[in-house]
């Protein structure tokens, strides 16, 4: 297995363990009718959208080395590090936003960009092998 795949499949998997441990430690307050502000409020979405972003975008750097590995056999490193630049600002962008709004989200452009140009390499390497 090569080092871009490994590394994809690690990071994939620490994703879903970040979604777990995060998803404990915010379950521990979720009982509390007014935590955070209430269900609905922005500081509570945004915790939550950080926890579920760990699974997310896990999911996407495990399809990303499954594709790589089956599929596109040609170095991906851009591609790769687009993918992991999201799955580490992503959820760090959505958890800082939801302790600071201001400055912090106007951050969201960094995992963004991170997995649009992770995906866009990662279609035209399928393009160019398929």
């Amino acid at each position: 297995m090569d080092t871009i795949t490994r590394t994809m499949l690690i990071a994939g998997w620490m994703g879903m363990a970040g979604g777990v441990l995060s998803g404990a430690a915010i379950g521990l307050f979720f009982h509390r009718e007014a935590w955070m502000g209430g269900y609905g409020s922005f500081r509570r979405r945004m915790t939550r959208l950080g926890h579920i972003s760990f699974f997310g975008l896990g999911f996407v750097n495990l399809f990303f080395a499954l594709t790589h590995h089956l599929v596109a056999p040609e170095p991906m490193q851009t591609a790769a590090v687009g993918f992991l630049i999201g799955a580490v600002t992503m959820p760090t962008c959505c958890f800082l936003t939801a302790w600071r709004k201001e400055p912090f989200r106007h951050l969201f452009f960094i995992p963004v960009t991170g997995v649009t140009v992770g995906i866009i390499l990662t279609l035209a390497e399928l393009g160019r092998t398929l």
